[in-house]
Order: structure tokens, then sequence, then C-alpha cells
């Protein structure tokens, strides 16, 4: 009686399988209950049901019997498939006989749980029985986008918490898996984030988070063998359906196949060519160069592991935007193609028919073809499908591109406003090496700009912080006498002097022009006195432009956005767990970006891709790329205060938030971006420090350490030695390192990529490729054109038509935001992102601060003191505003580099 007397103190109740749980301090286990007939069973007043009635006997059994052998009891999975929008024919019939294999028994996908315990006796982890899906076949034809399927899975009673599990697809298609919930355990649901695509077995892990030192004994073994598959031996050629993280060097930019005037440099893994490692493909050597890697060309995908490609939806945003890219240049193709002339534009209103009306068909050229009548069937039928989007620049005030207010604040509020500089000595200094280029001193004389200073001599406009530059002369100059001998560019190496005038505005005061070191010619413009000069100074400002363009796409976009980032997101999967907090903190911001690198070597940094077509440097674009890379990218200074003061736009100030102080108070780009800045800090900064109490645990954290060395020393293993790696010995160090790749491609990122169509898809505003350089007297036939049309000279130094719809087709690409973006602040299924409650609240925080910025840059917007963002066709400063609607809006900050 005495044990009869103290299991009264225990909780019970009947389950829907008639059985009894039971609870004490002790633990918890399952009985069956006996169901005794009602007339013999003692009921409270007025029940009229039978209950369940424990003998002392069965107690006494019962606890002897799980002294023994552990009760078992059942747990249900939910499982979340999500289909896919369209099938072609392969994968519908596919689909059907996996149906049919399903209804008729065939267990297929299979499922099996793994606890965080080890079994004492087997010395392994602790699993439960195998369970198959259920209702696969039934829910084949299912069109919702995500499906749910159940199963059950018998655990003992001591199984413990389940850390892991194992999911078999044996279907011959395989399906996207996009998370497990677990029912029944005491300790509540338990959540696998999955977000992948299975065929065959492959591993999750719950959301619990666990750094290396922590792991439960039952997951350590799985935790290092998933991280092993992940990385691979480094052999063999990769297939679509691989999930295996490499590095390997650009050496498949080039195309030697096709002809000597494809061969193109290897990238990274020299002295003279270092870069950043991109991930590696396997694919057989060329057939005229062993060292350089054969290309894929479209239609065919370029091999990325398989969880890192294109959602269905996000392709399709690129599937439809190629489409109308191929319509678009339709015309200008065949007019190309069918003449030996380059067309150019030939008037203002040229250009302006783009946008209202597409280029028009009744062309004498396209009339000698039969495709004519179907074209102009096209153009009736499609509302316009040859028509462009007018670009924002030209949206509010169609000339504000010729004034030069707008030209100077584009350099701070533009699509790229981190190139401006402090200027801090007069004349500029040239940092090339003088035996290698020759003396490069600057043109740049005092009375060049003395008149413009507004009565201040320079060195007192340098002392007052008033003078500012945009200096693309070293960049430019090694390159300049191979740009030149390409046919049809034109380029020179620029500088910009600007003013800070008392409106807090800049203007241009000088523009100098180098050309090659073989020439060693130098001229200085400045702004007009009358209307010979101002189409000289037009010409000026478009040449800076194509520099800008060059620069930007180049070094700032691709350089420092997406290739230099690519080898931390490699090493993180090879090297952190799905269970290690780094990992799930860096996850959102590593979506889609090792798919849009592998597009962008496959379209567009190739040999002849989009790239070299439509910039100037033409087959010397990613040299120039390299060369930035070498010479002046630091990762220590990728942070934004950090590259505010080392390009003297700012000055240590500890009593500002962010412990700086600009020098050009309205800098749009600078003032938004130091408030995402400062959000992305304080959070990774929360996070981190709930993680790691200690820097002890830092230090000890293998896989964190294993993922920093790798990301430097193999990642990028031509500057390993460099002195631009901070150390990684307490949080604040790992603060600071996270922070700037977060603030890297998403913030960083949008500020100089959605921008590019709303500014450059006006190509007089932002040519990528100049023609013809300034005419002076000295060229007779040359200026004697130059004045006799000025307009037609300035138009047909620009891109040709073809070029100009080229480049404008992929820009709009580049621009666009697919319906699936995830932005700065914004974590889809939060119930699976973290398992812990503490983190979700300080994540809450950060995107109620992300939202708190958004309201504050739309009241700056609105502020008519802050004239580099608010004015008479001024267009507001919305690069930074974090979220955005589909489509091309020169706003919105997605997590990661997915354009």
């Amino acid at each position: 009686m005495a044990i009869a007397k103290q299991l009264m103190g225990f909780s019970s109740f009947v389950s829907a399988s008639s059985k009894v749980f039971l609870h004490n301090k002790h633990g918890i286990f399952w009985v069956n209950p006996i169901l005794l007939p009602l007339e013999n069973t003692r009921l409270r007043m007025g029940a009229k049901f039978p209950v369940a009635a424990i003998s002392e006997d069965l107690i006494k059994t019962t606890l002897t019997v799980h002294a023994k052998k552990p009760l078992q009891f059942k747990v249900r999975a939910v499982v979340t498939v999500r289909n896919k929008i369209k099938e072609d024919f392969k994968e519908t019939m596919l689909k059907h006989l996996d149906a049919i294999n399903d209804s008729i028994g065939t267990r297929n996908v299979v499922l099996e749980l793994i606890s965080t315990e080890i079994d004492p006796k087997t010395k392994s982890p602790k699993k439960s029985s195998k369970a198959a899906l259920m209702d696969w076949s039934k829910k084949s034809n299912v069109k919702a986008e995500r499906v749910n399927y159940t199963t059950e899975f018998i655990v003992d009673s001591n199984f413990g918490v389940p850390g892991a599990i194992t999911v078999t697809n044996k279907h011959q298609r395989e399906f996207f898996l996009e998370s497990i919930t677990i029912e029944g355990f005491v300790s509540g649901a338990v959540h696998f984030p999955c977000k992948s695509w299975v065929q065959g077995e492959r591993i999750f892990f719950s959301n619990k988070t666990y750094l290396p030192g922590d792991t439960p004994a039952g997951l350590r073994v799985l935790r290092e063998k998933e991280l092993i598959n992940l990385r691979g031996d480094g052999k063999g050629v990769r297939t679509l359906s691989d999930r295996i993280y490499d590095f390997d060097t650009y050496n498949d930019l080039g195309n030697p196949d096709e002809g000597v005037e494809l061969t193109r440099p290897t990238l990274g893994g020299s002295q003279n060519h270092p870069y950043p490692r991109r991930c590696r493909t396997g694919r057989a050597p060329t057939d005229t160069d062993m060292h350089a890697e054969s290309r894929v060309e479209m239609p065919l995908p370029m091999y990325v592991p398989r969880d890192e490609q294109f959602d269905e939806s996000k392709l399709n945003t690129f599937v439809i935007k190629r489409l109308k890219a191929v319509v678009h240049n339709l015309i200008p193709g065949l007019k190309a193609s069918l003449s030996a002339n380059n067309h150019d534009f030939n008037r203002f209103s040229d250009i302006d028919d783009l946008y209202s009306d597409g280029l028009p068909l009744q062309d004498e050229i396209l009339k000698k073809i039969p495709l004519l009548q179907v074209l102009t069937k096209i153009q009736e039928c499609s509302q316009g499908l040859l028509k462009y989007d007018t670009p924002k620049i030209i949206s509010k005030d169609k000339f504000a591109w010729l004034r030069d207010d707008e030209f100077a604040r584009q350099a701070i509020a533009g699509v790229n406003p981190v190139n401006i500089e402090g200027l801090k000595v007069f004349p500029p200094v040239s940092k090339l090496d003088p035996e290698i280029y020759g003396h490069q001193d600057s043109a740049l004389k005092e009375e060049h700009i003395l008149g413009q200073l507004n009565g201040m001599t320079v060195q007192q406009a340098i002392v007052e912080n008033k003078l500012f530059m945009v200096n693309y002369h070293d960049v430019y100059v090694p390159f300049l006498d191979g740009i030149n001998a390409l046919d049809g560019r034109k380029s020179y190496a620029t500088r910009t002097i600007f003013f800070l005038t008392p409106l807090g505005t800049l203007k241009p005061i000088a523009i100098e022009l180098s050309l090659g070191p073989s020439s060693g010619w130098k001229r200085v413009v400045t702004p007009p006195v009358d209307a010979t000069t101002n189409w000289k100074w037009q010409l000026a400002k478009a040449h800076v432009c194509a520099n800008d363009a060059g620069v930007h796409q180049l070094v700032n976009h691709w350089l420092r956005t997406h290739a230099c980032m690519e080898p931390f997101i490699l090493s993180a999967h090879r090297q952190l767990s799905a269970m290690h907090p780094v990992f799930k903190l860096l996850d959102p911001h590593m979506r889609y970006t090792l798919d849009i690198n592998a597009l962008a070597r496959q379209k567009l940094i190739n040999a002849d891709g989009i790239i070299e077509s439509c910039f100037t440097p033409g087959r010397y674009c990613m040299e120039i790329s390299c060369g930035a890379y070498k010479n002046g990218w630091s990762f220590d200074m990728e942070g934004l205060p950090a590259d505010l003061m080392r390009r003297g736009m700012a000055v240590p100030d500890p009593t500002q938030p962010n412990g700086v102080k600009l020098l050009i108070e309205d800098y749009p780009y600078a003032t938004d971006g130091l408030l995402i800045w400062s959000a992305i800090e304080n959070w990774v900064r929360t996070y981190v420090n709930h993680y790691y109490r200690h820097a002890s645990l830092i230090c000890n954290d293998k896989e964190l350490q294993a993922w920093y060395s790798e990301s430097i020393n193999v990642g990028h293993a031509d500057l390993r030695h460099q002195r631009c790696w901070p150390t990684l010995n307490n949080s604040e160090d790992l603060v600071s390192i996270l922070t700037t790749l977060i603030w890297t491609v998403s913030a960083q990122h949008a500020a100089i990529n959605f921008g590019q169509y709303p500014y450059g898809g006006y190509v007089p505003n932002r040519p990528p490729l100049m023609r013809r350089l300034i005419p002076f007297p000295e060229d007779e036939a040359e200026y004697a054109n130059f004045l006799a049309d000025p307009q037609k000279y300035f138009l047909n130094a620009l891109p040709s038509v073809l070029q100009a719809t080229k480049y404008m087709s992929i820009v709009d690409i580049l621009s666009t935001h697919s319906s699936d973006e995830e932005y700065l602040g914004e974590r889809r299924h939060s119930s699976i992102w973290s398992g812990d409650a503490d983190i979700t609240e300080a994540f809450c925080s950060f995107s109620a601060e992300i939202r708190r910025i958004e309201k504050e840059i739309e009241r700056r917007n609105l502020d008519p003191s802050l004239r580099n963002r608010c004015g008479a066709g001024v267009l507001p400063y919305e690069l930074l505003a974090p979220t955005s609607r589909p489509g091309v809006t020169c706003r919105g900050i997605p997590n990661s580099v997915s354009t």
C-alpha cells in the first residue's frame, strides 16, 4: 500500500491510444491501463463512464518491467515539403511513377530520429524506429505551394531529446524539404530547419544551437561527418546534385579553344594576378591550355552546391528579365549584323524613344529582311514589349543629369558613393611606381581652381575640409595604352576636384585628364565659360562617369561585395556546423551568392561577356579588378566607419554614436549607412555575447577558428600575409568581423547595386563606355566635326545603340528585386530559426530598429535643408531604405548578395 499511496501523487491521463502517462520526479513513462467494467469500478459522484483503474500489483509489475526494459511511446512528425511551381514533362512522369510506387506500399521516404544521448550498451546514439511518410501518393497531385506529410515514430521512454533526424528519399525525383516538426515529447515540439533538396540519405539537426565543445555526445560524430561530406575530397567533376564546397582560382573566364583573342589570365594563385578564390567545379581543362578550365555556356547551368541554386521564384524573375533583354536587343543586334556601320544615337530624341516607343522597326536596313512583318506584329501585340522603363534619374527632371550640381550630388548620393575622398595634398600625388609608369606628376595647378573657392586659398580650403576628389588616375593609367588600342574604345585616367559650398552641396571645379604612360599627355578642363567649353566640359564629365562606371562595376560591386565574400561563404559551409551559432547568424546572409557569382563567370565577367562588351576597359576589365584587389582591398577597411576615415570623409569622434564625425554633414550614403551599421553591430554584439561569455570560448572554438583561418589562408591565399586581417581572440574581434561581413553583403551591396538602372538606364547620365576622346584644336579634322555638330559628336562618343541597350538590359536585371527576397531584419519561419528565446527576442528588437531607421530615412528625404536628397527634381536617397516591393525600385536591403 505504501507504493500505491506514493503513486497517488503522480499526475496521470489516458492518451488517445489508451495509455496512461505517469510522471514523477524520477522520470516519465507510459503504461497500458486496464479498463474495468463499470459496475466494478468506484466512480466519483455522477460519473457515467468507465475509467482506468491501476492496481497495486500492476504498479509493482510495471515498475519492475520499467526498471528492466524501457517502455515505448509514439511521437508524431509533421514534414513540410515545398512543391515546384512548374514541372517539365520528365519531372511529371517521375512524380507519377514515385506515387505509384508509394501506393503499393513501398517505403520510399523514410525518417529516423537520433537522440542527443549515447546508448550505454551500443556506445552509439539512441535511435527511434524508422518511419515512412504517410499519404505521399495521395498528396502527389496537391497543387499547394507547401504540403504537409505526417508519420509516427516509436521511441523508448529513456530516448532523451532528439537532436538529429535522417531522411532517406528513395524516389527517382528529389524534393525540397522545408522543415520537420516533432510533436509528442514532454519537453515540447522539436523543430528541424531543413531548407534543402533531398535525394538519397541526408541528416538534419534540430534548431538547438551548440558550440563545438558543448555538442551532446549523441551528435558529435554526426556533426563532424556532415562537415566532412560538405568539404569533399577536392577531386573529380562536380555534378549539379552535389553538395560539395571547395575552392579554386578564376581559371575559367577565358575561352582559348575559340581563339587566342579570348584567352584571359588566371586570376588567383600568382603574384601578378592575386584574387579571391571561387567555388570549385572540377571541369576538364581546355584543349589548348591545360591550366584553363573548360567552359559551360548558357543555357547549360554552372555547378554550385545544390542548396545554393536559385529557388524557382527567383529563377523565374531572372528568366523573364532575360527574355525581355533578348527582345530589347533583337533590333539593335539585327541592325548590327546586317550593316558594317556601328549604329549610333544621333539625337537625344533617339534615346527618349527607347522609353516611349522602343526602337523603331521601320528602318531601311530592317526592311530588307522578311522578319520585319513578324517583328511588327510582335510589337503590336505586346503593348510595348520593345519599350524600356523610364529610369528614375529622368523621371523627375529630364535635364537634371546635365547640371554640375547633379553630377556632384551623385558622387555622394548616387549608385557609386564610395570613391569620393577628402583632398589632403594639392596637387594630388600618384602612388604608381615611377620605374614602371614614369613620373606621374599631376597637371593640376592652383590657378585652375583658385577662382572657385569663395575667396579661400587652396591651403585654407584643404585645412577647412572644403576640397574633395574622385580619383581614378592610378586605377586606369596602367591599362590606358591597351584600352586605347582597342577598336572603338577611348579612355582617360581622370581626377575630379569638388568644392563644398556653404549650402552643404558639392560643385565640380576641375577635371584632370591623363592618357597612357607612353604619351605622357595631360590636360585640365575647368567649368565652361562659353558654348564651346560647355560641350568640352560635358564630354569631360562623361569620361569621368565612364571611369566611375568601370570602377563601380569591377571593383566596388563585383570585387568587394561578390568575389571577396565568396571565400567566407565557402568556408562557412565547410567548417561551421549547421548547429554552430555563427553559421545560424550568417545563413540568411549567404543565400544565392554562389549562384549569382557562377552566373557572372558564365555570362558577365567572362571573355567577350557583357561586362567586356559594355565597359570601356574591354578585355582589361578583370585585370583592373585584379589590380584593385592587389593594391587597394583590405578587409579591415571594409567596415563603414573605417572606410569613411580611410577616405578622409570622416574623422574620429568618440562623442558620436559610431565614433566618427562626417566632414560632409549631408552625405546621404554615409548618414543612412551609419544608422544601418550601428543597428547591425548592436545586434551582432548581443548575439556574440550571448554565446561567448568568455574570450576563452572563442579561442577554443575549433570550428570558428578553422572558418576564419581557412577564409584567409585558402580563400584569400594571395593576401594571407597582409596586415589587413583582424585577430580573432575575443568577442569584440568577432563582433567586428561579423558586422563587416553582414554590412558588406546586405547594406553595402544594396547601396551600390539597386540604383544601377535608375541611374544608369539613361546612358548619357552614366555612360559605361566612351568611344571618342575630347577634341582639341591640334586635331583639326576631329575638332571641325565637333564644332559643326557638338550634340552629334557627344552622342557618337557614347556607346552605340547595341552597346547601350545591352548595358541597359543587364543593369535592369541586376537592379530587380525578386518576389522571394528576404530583407534586412526579416527571418522567415522564425519558429525554426533559433531554439533560444533570448536570441529570438533580440532579433525582434533588431527588426524594430530597422523599421525605425526606415522611417527616419523617409523623414530625411522630406527635409528641404538636406539638398542632396530633397529638392525640385532631386531624387530622394532610398538605396538604404530597408524594404522594397518586387521589381526595380531603387531601394531595399536584401540580407544577401543575390543580384
